[in-house]
């Protein structure tokens, strides 16, 4: 099996903010956001080389440029070849954010789980979903938002999450 050296905390914060883009315009939010520095704070990081794996605990709050990432805990995970594969933010309102693009919005998404799934370009929030995005917003147990399409599924169950969490939605009037 082959061994791979697991990169500084610094380097794995920075391949997953620099992966975690929203909306249109990734090519342009991810460089204008890879630009600018890794802030992170949190009361304690556990950096796993075996498993591929950090976790960063207590009010994590992590940011770069116009994407912020915030839970009670935070883990970033890696393959063997070490690229990011999943960012998993959770806590009783996890949160992650960005503007795509200096003349849109940010997008804001909340849950008490939420999962980045680096290679498909797609979040997860689960139980007590929501998500806003241009003046639209969605709610529901279980939201799925793919960045690339603006595509957003929801269900108002989910597995592990208690009771039915029903779906609702407020489209704003195109302009």
């Amino acid at each position: 099996m082959k061994q791979f050296k697991f990169p500084t905390a610094r380097m794995l914060i920075a391949l997953a903010l620099v992966g975690m883009a929203w909306g249109s315009g990734p090519a342009l939010a991810q460089q204008r956001d890879a630009d600018q520095p890794i802030e992170v704070e949190a009361d304690q990081l556990d950096l796993d080389d075996t498993a591929g794996t950090a976790v960063y605990t207590g009010d994590v709050d992590i940011r770069r440029g116009t994407m912020q990432l915030t839970g009670n805990r935070v883990e970033i995970r890696r393959n063997q070849a070490g690229e990011l594969t999943r960012a998993i933010a959770t806590g009783e309102r996890a949160y992650i954010e960005q503007q795509p693009d200096p003349d849109e919005p940010v997008v804001r998404g909340w849950g008490r789980t939420i999962i980045y799934h680096v290679a498909e370009r797609r979040v997860e929030l689960i139980d007590r979903a929501e998500l806003h995005q241009r003046g639209d917003t969605f709610d529901g147990g279980y939201l799925e938002y793919f960045l690339d399409r603006r595509v957003v599924q929801a269900r108002a169950e989910s597995e592990g999450v208690e009771g039915r969490q029903r779906i609702r939605m407020t489209l704003q009037p195109e302009r």
